[in-house]
């Protein structure tokens, strides 16, 4: 087990006594000054930061990287009273300290997930958009084409489309970083490398016609670190992916797809990816599956799960262990506490830490 502890960093404090000399507390106020930007630059360079913000069940993921290039993954929900669009923007402007969001992507064209887009764009500037293309219509969703209209005036029409195979535009430093879209539309890329192991154990479902089976899928690369986040994507095209063989490969980080709902975390993807690390962005209701957790829990190297928040229809032994969970509480009243994943320069090892006063777990990467 690699997951230790790490004590939060700090100053230890300078006792002042009435024979200091002026000069001498000029010196010391110099020393703490130096001491405290050696600290911040010691926290920040050459790290990969992820943060999972809590959209309250939507999705909404940050990535900085050592260069201070932003990409948003979704947007959570829009309306209650600015709920989700505060708690993105605090962690985008206060906790992360941007100016500006240089991409911003969509997964897939449900409300929870591009709802904050169009407004975001009216406090922040956001210089490139994402998706898989806009649809004409959405079955699921009859209000679509006037919901979609913020998203096209926002990114003026101009945001780009991506398939299966594409990488985002990204710059990397010492460290190589690297974001490869691994579905898109119900495609995926070609199935090369090794069998999957776990290609017996799926099953197929009704067919998904929704746009949850049309998610666009992150695969990122930095260094020896890799994660995954699939949006929502579901059961089948999650099989289509990973079988026979397995592209993908071992992950270190995975997001628990689609809230960590059951139509989605076919074993054979997530018990082939055997994360060390997942993230459920799940709310007080939504997702947070006890049949999910199962299966992520026989994954062999999994050492933690982290929950954005509590299931409250499970017992304790039935999800994360208390101090892996942010918001233990339901909606009402809710701080909104996020979770942090920080990548050492080469991607050797990383941290993850539940809000800004959190304990920080270690773990190495593969």
């Amino acid at each position: 087990m690699t997951m230790m502890p790490i004590a939060p960093l700090s100053l230890s404090g300078f006792h002042l006594c009435s024979c200091i000399s002026p000069t001498m507390l000029v010196t010391v106020a110099i020393l703490l000054q130096v001491s405290a930007a050696a600290a911040s630059a010691a926290d920040t360079d050459g790290h990969l930061d992820i943060y999972f913000i809590d959209v309250e069940g939507g999705a909404c993921t940050l990535l900085v990287s050592p260069l201070g290039e932003s990409l948003v993954i979704d947007s959570g929900y829009p309306d209650n009273n600015g709920r989700d669009l505060n708690r993105i923007l605090h962690v985008v402007r206060d906790v992360a300290g941007l100016q500006q969001i240089d991409h911003a992507a969509v997964t897939h064209w449900h409300l929870d997930h591009y709802g904050n887009h169009a407004a975001l764009s009216t406090q922040i500037r956001i210089i490139n958009f994402w998706d898989r293309g806009i649809p004409s219509a959405l079955l699921e969703d009859e209000q679509f084409v006037n919901r979609v209209a913020d998203y096209r005036s926002a990114s003026q029409n101009r945001s780009k489309a991506l398939k299966a195979g594409d990488k985002l535009p990204l710059k990397s430093n010492r460290t190589p970083y690297s974001i490869e879209i691994v579905t898109a539309g119900r495609e995926v890329i070609p199935n090369t490398g090794q069998p999957n192991p776990y290609a017996s154990l799926h099953k197929s479902m009704a067919e998904d016609t929704s746009d949850n089976a049309a998610s666009l899928s992150f695969l990122l690369t930095f260094g020896h670190f890799r994660f995954l986040c699939c949006g929502d994507l579901t059961w089948n095209i999650e099989a289509k992916l990973m079988m026979p063989n397995n592209p993908v490969g071992l992950i270190d980080m995975f997001m628990v797809t689609h809230h960590g709902l059951p139509l989605s975390n076919n074993p054979v993807l997530v018990r082939a990816i055997d994360p060390r690390v997942a993230v459920m962005c799940n709310g007080p209701s939504k997702g947070g599956s006890a049949n999910v957790i199962k299966t992520l829990r026989e994954c062999e190297s999994l050492q933690s799960l982290y929950q954005l928040h509590r299931n409250v229809m499970l017992g304790p032994d039935q999800q994360a262990p208390a101090q892996f969970i942010a918001n233990r509480g339901p909606t009402q009243g809710c701080e909104g506490v996020w979770i942090k994943a920080s990548v050492a320069p080469g991607g050797e090892s990383y941290t993850v830490q539940i809000g800004a006063g959190g304990q920080p777990y270690r773990y190495e990467s593969r």
